[in-house]
């Protein structure tokens, strides 16, 4: 949906654009469960759903800043906060890993939604103010990530929380 996407913000298509990227993310919201209930979770389907994410954050990103400048910059702490969130965690895993780290923490998974939802709100008008009280919760999440990614030698795709990244590293001292 990115390159459509893409085209509505190019085209200066607001309601477009936001009925899509609602869209988008309720199908990014649903596919990892619906892959988990059908057993068809797999380490290949956890890369393809970061490299999705980020296609889709980076649209949303882009595609707000050309339809919605004067939010943009009126919100750019919060702006900046989320999207830095999200980039600093990325930029770890590929230096640690060589790859996305790919752990879709329950923390990444709730405040995605919840800035996601807000942002939208956001540029529908509604109000600035849930966008701003979720980019804390983003951030947290972000932080997460990267102590997820500092505990675990080794890549390991879907790593709900911190916890589990402990007991992943313990279990694999135990091996070695």
């Amino acid at each position: 949906m990115a390159p459509v996407l893409l085209l509505l913000a190019w085209a200066g298509k607001p309601g477009a654009f936001l009925v899509l990227v609602t869209f988008a993310f309720l199908t990014d919201a649903l596919d990892g469960l619906i892959a988990r209930r059908l057993g068809q979770a797999s380490p290949f389907g956890a890369k393809l759903d970061s490299w999705g994410d980020l296609a889709i954050y980076g649209t949303l990103a882009l595609g707000s800043w050309w339809l919605w400048p004067a939010i943009i910059r009126r919100e750019r702490l919060f702006v900046c906060l989320t999207i830095g969130s999200y980039l600093v965690p990325v930029a770890i895993g590929f230096l640690r890993y060589g790859r996305m780290p790919s752990h879709h923490t329950w923390g990444a998974k709730w405040s995605a939604v919840l800035v996601s939802a807000s942002a939208i709100l956001m540029f529908a008008g509604v109000s600035p103010w849930p966008f701003r009280c979720s980019a804390p919760l983003f951030v947290l999440a972000g932080l997460e990530d990267v102590l997820i990614t500092a505990l675990l030698p080794a890549w390991h795709p879907n790593v709900p929380t911190v916890r589990h990244a402990l007991a992943i590293r313990r279990q694999e001292r135990a091996e070695a």
